[in-house]
């Protein structure tokens, strides 16, 4: 009988294999895993949208096979800190951050796609600059279910932004909710918990964030918590006050119960270099304390932001129209002079983080007459029009009425370095999506738009071994993906969505630099997205099978 059953097994064996075929094999390649420890040579099978096996698969039949032969294996990297919100609507492959191996990006610093209403929309549409769209959804879910439906590259969530919140509920205004307001407020995080997002997200240094108390923030994070959120917090300073600002995210961290996480940490303007230290060291103690409070860098020394980050606050009260005006009448620009010149800890001012004006770089305007002056620095640009430089950023504002986009040489290198040494650091690169083509040349990207993961890999890890490969791939995987809860991402696993990447660790790097930008890193050579694959050997296939992902917590059915 036992010889019988056997005889019939490997008569069955060739129709088995046939049924079980996979759509891929990945094979040869050195499989890093996302749990942080040394590879393993192995393959990797996919079958639809999930990783179907791992291991040995010699015996094993597929549609297709990728040669991983040298090169390693891993899941695909999440972006913490996305600025794709406008960029994949102009273009959906998501090419720089793809070719970087980002499978994942996370949206919502502060500002958030939605909720939308008529004054949120008037501004969102006033705010274009290159990018031209129409604003046809009402909430942060139908946005993300507007990107999937007109098709991208990579998978896409988000943070509901606090900031977007309060411009719905109470405008750009330095004024304090109401009872009745901060209901509202409360409803409208409900409902986007409900429909899936991840929780909240704040930008605390710039207008109208700026304007809003600690406790409206904690009262907004308690609706999140109940729907396992997570708060997440470009704090209120990254500079002279960024151990205060610090304490204000573990108090809301406390009294909301909410998982933390700090946004691009670092110590900005050199006089605040010291504090990194102690700031690290309180993170790690929250940790012990049993709080979950976690943080995400990029790996560059200079910031990017707008150029209003050097005006006081209080100039964008009532919004960018009244900012303008401002910035038009002689006796408030002498009273903003002043207080630009003065290194105050009552508002960020990135002005003086820089240093000089020569560490002020502009590289993005709205206005066709100012594009020429992209790559200048603020000095330049001062010495050209034979103004004072901060005579200079206020005319430059006024006159395009914009932001102007902005790079502020503020951090040091050694500090760098100490937050890539942190096992509990993920990546973001603060940036959008793009491609070195069409409407993205109008603008200079930061370079870390192009080059921010290829970074970890290649610098960091393969030239100067500040942190293990194993040990990056984690923090550019598994790490956030535990932290966000997303389903079944961010590791190589039977029954994990196939979000796989396959580089070349001998040759990846990054290209991009602050004087040419547009430049794609290199060494990717072949990226997977739900299975299906959107590089191969180094160059994009146009493939489009991104989704919308959800918090935990969602609730209402799609």
């Amino acid at each position: 009988m036992r010889f019988a059953i056997a005889t019939l097994l490997l008569l069955l064996a060739p129709l088995r294999c046939w049924s079980d075929q996979f759509d891929v094999i990945i094979k040869g390649g050195v499989v890093y895993d996302g749990s942080g420890g040394e590879g393993r040579k192995a393959d990797v099978a996919i079958k639809g949208d999930r990783i179907a096996a791992v291991g040995n698969l010699n015996d094993d039949r597929a549609t297709k096979v990728v040669d991983a032969t040298g090169l390693a294996v891993a899941p695909g990297f999440i972006n913490m800190l996305s600025w794709s919100n406008e960029s994949l609507i102009q273009d959906g492959r998501s090419q720089s951050e793809i070719r970087q191996g980002v499978t994942s990006e996370i949206m919502g610093e502060g500002e958030s796609m939605g909720p939308v209403n008529e004054r949120v929309r008037e501004f969102m549409v006033r705010q274009q600059s290159d990018i031209k769209y129409d604003v046809i959804w009402n909430t942060l879910s139908e946005y993300l279910r507007y990107l999937q439906k007109r098709g991208i590259s990579c998978n896409v969530a988000s943070f509901v932004g606090a900031t977007t919140i309060r411009e719905n509920v109470i405008g750009f205004e330095d004024k304090q909710p109401t009872p009745e307001q901060l209901d509202q407020m409360r409803d409208l995080v409900r409902k986007e918990m409900q429909a899936g997002a991840l929780g909240i997200g704040t930008s605390l240094i710039y207008p109208p964030a700026f304007y809003a108390k600690t406790e409206e923030l904690i009262e907004m994070c308690k609706v999140a918590a109940e729907y396992k959120g997570k708060y997440i917090s470009h704090m209120r300073s990254e500079g002279n006050r960024l151990l205060e600002a610090f304490d204000e995210l573990v108090r809301i961290a406390r009294e909301a119960k909410i998982p933390a996480e700090v946004y691009h940490i670092k110590a900005a303007g050199r006089k605040n270099w010291n504090k990194l230290d102690t700031l690290l060291s309180r993170i790690e103690s929250a940790q012990k304390e049993g709080l979950k409070i976690r943080a995400n860098m990029y790996t560059y020394t200079a910031a990017g932001t707008g150029l209003d980050a050097c005006l006081p606050p209080w100039t964008a009260d009532g919004g960018y129209p009244e900012l303008f005006k401002r910035l038009r009448d002689p006796e408030t620009r002498k009273k903003i002079t002043a207080e630009v010149q003065v290194d105050s800890d009552q508002w960020e001012n990135l002005y003086l983080a820089a240093g000089s004006p020569d560490r002020i770089l502009l590289v993005g305007f709205k206005s066709d007459k100012l594009k020429p002056l992209t790559g200048k620095s603020l000095a330049e640009v001062a010495k050209l029009r034979g103004k004072d430089p901060i005579e200079t950023i206020m005319d430059l504002i006024a006159e395009d009425e914009s932001r102007i986009s902005t790079v502020y040489f503020v951090m040091s290198e050694e500090n760098v370095k100490k937050e890539l040494s942190r096992p509990w650091i993920s990546f973001g690169s603060d940036e959008a999506s793009q491609a070195p083509e069409g409407v993205f040349l109008k603008s200079n990207a930061h370079p870390r738009a192009y080059g921010n993961f290829a970074r970890v890999l290649g610098k960091y890890s393969r030239d100067e071994k500040t942190l293990s490969l194993g040990q990056a791939i984690r923090r550019l995987s598994a790490l956030p993906a535990e932290n966000l809860e997303l389903d079944h991402r961010g590791s190589i696993q039977q029954g994990m969505y196939a979000d796989v990447v396959v580089f070349d660790p001998k040759t990846i790097a990054d290209r991009a630099t602050f004087d040419k930008p547009h430049q794609y890193a290199v060494g990717m050579k072949h990226v997977f997205v739900n299975g299906v694959q959107v590089l191969a050997d180094g160059e994009h296939t146009g493939a489009k099978p991104g989704r919308a992902l959800w918090g935990p917590g969602k609730t209402v059915s799609d």
